[in-house]
Protein backbone atom coordinates (compact mmCIF):
# COMPACT_ATOMS: atom_id res chain seq x y z
CA UNK A 1 0.00 0.00 0.00
CA UNK A 2 0.99 3.58 0.76
CA UNK A 3 4.83 3.65 0.21
CA UNK A 4 6.81 5.90 3.46
CA UNK A 5 10.29 7.08 2.89
CA UNK A 6 11.19 7.94 6.47
CA UNK A 7 14.60 9.90 5.10
CA UNK A 8 12.92 12.46 3.21
CA UNK A 9 9.73 12.72 4.88
CA UNK A 10 7.30 11.52 1.96
CA UNK A 11 4.19 9.39 1.72
CA UNK A 12 3.36 8.13 -1.76
CA UNK A 13 0.18 6.96 -2.68
CA UNK A 14 -1.22 5.36 -5.56
CA UNK A 15 -5.00 6.02 -6.92
CA UNK A 16 -5.61 4.10 -10.21
CA UNK A 17 -8.55 4.79 -12.56
CA UNK A 18 -10.50 1.95 -13.68
CA UNK A 19 -12.64 1.12 -16.17
CA UNK A 20 -13.90 0.05 -19.43
CA UNK A 21 -11.94 1.23 -22.86
CA UNK A 22 -12.85 4.76 -23.95
CA UNK A 23 -14.35 5.42 -20.53
CA UNK A 24 -12.88 9.33 -20.05
CA UNK A 25 -9.95 7.58 -17.26
CA UNK A 26 -6.64 9.12 -19.49
CA UNK A 27 -9.24 12.33 -19.99
CA UNK A 28 -9.30 12.73 -16.78
CA UNK A 29 -5.75 12.50 -15.73
CA UNK A 30 -5.03 14.72 -18.70
CA UNK A 31 -7.23 17.17 -17.04
CA UNK A 32 -6.27 17.27 -13.52
CA UNK A 33 -2.29 17.40 -15.58
CA UNK A 34 -3.22 20.68 -17.34
CA UNK A 35 -4.26 22.40 -14.18
CA UNK A 36 -2.23 21.92 -11.68
CA UNK A 37 0.85 24.31 -11.55
CA UNK A 38 4.26 23.29 -12.76
CA UNK A 39 5.75 22.98 -9.43
CA UNK A 40 2.97 20.24 -7.83
CA UNK A 41 3.45 18.23 -10.57
CA UNK A 42 5.63 15.45 -12.82
CA UNK A 43 5.52 14.61 -16.26
CA UNK A 44 2.18 12.55 -17.94
CA UNK A 45 3.57 9.65 -19.20
CA UNK A 46 1.53 7.94 -21.54
CA UNK A 47 1.69 4.60 -23.55
CA UNK A 48 -1.08 4.55 -26.11
CA UNK A 49 -1.81 3.11 -29.08
CA UNK A 50 -2.75 4.11 -32.35
CA UNK A 51 -6.39 4.28 -31.53
CA UNK A 52 -5.24 6.55 -28.74
CA UNK A 53 -6.49 4.17 -26.15
CA UNK A 54 -3.54 3.57 -22.89
CA UNK A 55 -1.45 0.66 -23.00
CA UNK A 56 0.20 0.57 -20.24
CA UNK A 57 -0.67 3.58 -17.31
CA UNK A 58 -0.35 7.52 -16.74
CA UNK A 59 1.72 8.33 -14.49
CA UNK A 60 1.10 12.00 -12.32
CA UNK A 61 2.81 12.43 -8.88
CA UNK A 62 1.01 15.86 -7.09
CA UNK A 63 2.22 16.90 -4.20
CA UNK A 64 -0.11 17.36 -1.29
CA UNK A 65 -0.74 18.40 2.56
CA UNK A 66 1.25 17.20 5.28
CA UNK A 67 0.13 14.34 7.58
CA UNK A 68 1.86 13.48 11.13
CA UNK A 69 4.85 15.63 9.84
CA UNK A 70 5.59 13.73 6.35
CA UNK A 71 4.88 15.15 2.83
CA UNK A 72 1.94 13.18 0.79
CA UNK A 73 2.45 12.82 -2.85
CA UNK A 74 -0.05 11.05 -4.95
CA UNK A 75 0.50 8.57 -7.87
CA UNK A 76 -2.29 8.40 -10.18
CA UNK A 77 -2.35 6.03 -12.91
CA UNK A 78 -4.73 4.10 -15.40
CA UNK A 79 -5.13 0.76 -16.15
CA UNK A 80 -5.67 -0.12 -20.03
CA UNK A 81 -9.58 -0.31 -20.43
CA UNK A 82 -9.13 -3.40 -23.35
CA UNK A 83 -9.59 -7.46 -21.64
CA UNK A 84 -6.77 -8.39 -23.86
CA UNK A 85 -4.69 -6.22 -21.72
CA UNK A 86 -5.76 -8.12 -18.15
CA UNK A 87 -2.18 -9.04 -16.91
CA UNK A 88 -1.34 -5.13 -17.63
CA UNK A 89 -4.54 -3.98 -15.45
CA UNK A 90 -3.72 -6.39 -12.96
CA UNK A 91 0.00 -4.97 -12.40
CA UNK A 92 -0.86 -1.78 -11.82
CA UNK A 93 -3.59 -2.60 -9.39
CA UNK A 94 -0.32 -3.79 -6.90
CA UNK A 95 0.29 -1.51 -4.07
CA UNK A 96 -3.27 0.65 -4.99
CA UNK A 97 -4.49 2.77 -1.81
CA UNK A 98 -7.56 4.00 -3.66
CA UNK A 99 -9.24 3.81 -6.65
CA UNK A 100 -11.98 5.69 -8.94
CA UNK A 101 -13.68 4.04 -11.38
CA UNK A 102 -14.98 5.55 -14.24
CA UNK A 103 -17.90 4.40 -15.70
CA UNK A 104 -19.09 5.35 -19.14
CA UNK A 105 -22.88 6.88 -19.27
CA UNK A 106 -23.68 5.48 -22.53
CA UNK A 107 -26.43 2.86 -22.67
CA UNK A 108 -24.98 0.70 -25.04
CA UNK A 109 -21.82 0.55 -22.34
CA UNK A 110 -23.59 -1.11 -19.64
CA UNK A 111 -22.68 -4.20 -19.85
CA UNK A 112 -18.68 -2.84 -20.44
CA UNK A 113 -19.13 -1.37 -17.18
CA UNK A 114 -20.37 -4.24 -15.24
CA UNK A 115 -18.05 -6.24 -16.84
CA UNK A 116 -14.91 -4.18 -15.62
CA UNK A 117 -16.33 -3.57 -12.15
CA UNK A 118 -16.43 -7.08 -11.93
CA UNK A 119 -12.55 -7.74 -13.38
CA UNK A 120 -11.91 -4.80 -11.12
CA UNK A 121 -12.54 -7.05 -8.21
CA UNK A 122 -11.28 -10.33 -9.39
CA UNK A 123 -7.78 -8.92 -9.69
CA UNK A 124 -7.83 -6.92 -6.19
CA UNK A 125 -8.18 -10.55 -5.18
CA UNK A 126 -5.43 -11.62 -6.79
CA UNK A 127 -3.95 -9.56 -4.30
CA UNK A 128 -5.71 -10.18 -1.05
CA UNK A 129 -7.25 -6.94 -1.96
CA UNK A 130 -11.17 -6.23 -1.40
CA UNK A 131 -13.36 -3.00 -2.37
CA UNK A 132 -14.76 -3.29 1.44
CA UNK A 133 -11.37 -2.31 2.66
CA UNK A 134 -9.55 -0.15 0.12
CA UNK A 135 -10.95 3.49 -0.90
CA UNK A 136 -12.82 4.14 -4.01
CA UNK A 137 -15.51 6.10 -5.28
CA UNK A 138 -17.49 6.34 -8.89
CA UNK A 139 -17.59 8.72 -12.05
CA UNK A 140 -20.10 8.32 -14.24
CA UNK A 141 -18.90 10.10 -17.27
CA UNK A 142 -20.01 11.32 -20.66
CA UNK A 143 -23.26 12.53 -18.65
CA UNK A 144 -23.02 15.26 -21.51
CA UNK A 145 -24.29 12.60 -24.74
CA UNK A 146 -27.44 12.14 -25.39
CA UNK A 147 -28.32 8.50 -25.16
CA UNK A 148 -26.99 7.91 -21.59
CA UNK A 149 -28.49 5.83 -18.95
CA UNK A 150 -30.02 7.84 -15.58
CA UNK A 151 -27.83 8.42 -12.71
CA UNK A 152 -30.15 6.28 -10.64
CA UNK A 153 -30.03 3.16 -12.98
CA UNK A 154 -26.14 3.15 -12.79
CA UNK A 155 -26.09 3.77 -9.36
CA UNK A 156 -28.47 0.56 -9.00
CA UNK A 157 -25.34 -0.90 -11.42
CA UNK A 158 -22.57 -0.08 -9.96
CA UNK A 159 -23.37 1.38 -6.37
CA UNK A 160 -25.10 -1.61 -4.33
CA UNK A 161 -22.81 -2.53 -1.73
CA UNK A 162 -23.94 -2.16 2.03
CA UNK A 163 -22.56 0.88 2.16
CA UNK A 164 -22.51 3.42 -0.72
CA UNK A 165 -19.80 5.23 -1.91
CA UNK A 166 -19.36 8.70 -3.41
CA UNK A 167 -20.91 8.89 -7.28
CA UNK A 168 -19.66 12.06 -9.51
CA UNK A 169 -21.56 12.89 -12.67
CA UNK A 170 -18.71 13.89 -15.08
CA UNK A 171 -17.89 15.05 -18.46
CA UNK A 172 -13.98 14.74 -17.85
CA UNK A 173 -13.11 16.47 -21.43
CA UNK A 174 -14.52 19.67 -19.97
CA UNK A 175 -12.95 18.87 -16.67
CA UNK A 176 -16.40 18.89 -15.25
CA UNK A 177 -16.62 16.73 -11.64
CA UNK A 178 -12.76 15.45 -12.92
CA UNK A 179 -11.52 17.53 -9.76
CA UNK A 180 -14.74 16.39 -7.55
CA UNK A 181 -13.87 12.98 -7.76
CA UNK A 182 -9.84 13.43 -7.34
CA UNK A 183 -10.44 15.37 -4.27
CA UNK A 184 -13.10 13.20 -2.75
CA UNK A 185 -10.82 9.69 -3.26
CA UNK A 186 -7.66 11.46 -1.72
CA UNK A 187 -9.53 12.58 1.39
CA UNK A 188 -10.63 9.04 1.57
CA UNK A 189 -7.32 7.50 1.48
CA UNK A 190 -5.64 10.33 3.77
CA UNK A 191 -8.12 9.70 6.54
CA UNK A 192 -7.51 5.92 5.86
CA UNK A 193 -3.77 6.48 6.41
CA UNK A 194 -4.12 9.14 9.30
CA UNK A 195 -6.20 6.49 11.27
CA UNK A 196 -3.32 3.47 10.66
CA UNK A 197 -0.95 6.30 11.68
CA UNK A 198 -2.78 7.46 15.11
CA UNK A 199 -3.40 3.64 16.06
CA UNK A 200 0.17 2.57 15.81
CA UNK A 201 1.26 6.12 17.61
CA UNK A 202 -0.64 4.43 20.77
CA UNK A 203 1.17 3.05 23.65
Amino acid sequence: MSAINYASKEIYFKIVYYGPGMGGKTTNLQYVHKSIPQANKGNLVSLATDQDRTLFFDFLPVEAIQIHGFTTKFQLYTVPGQVHYNATRKLVLRGVDGVVFVADSQWDKMKENVESFRNLEENLAEYDYSLDEIPYVLQYNKRDLASIATTQYMEFLLNRRATRVSAFESVATEGRGVFDTLNRISKLVLHKLNQEMTARSRP
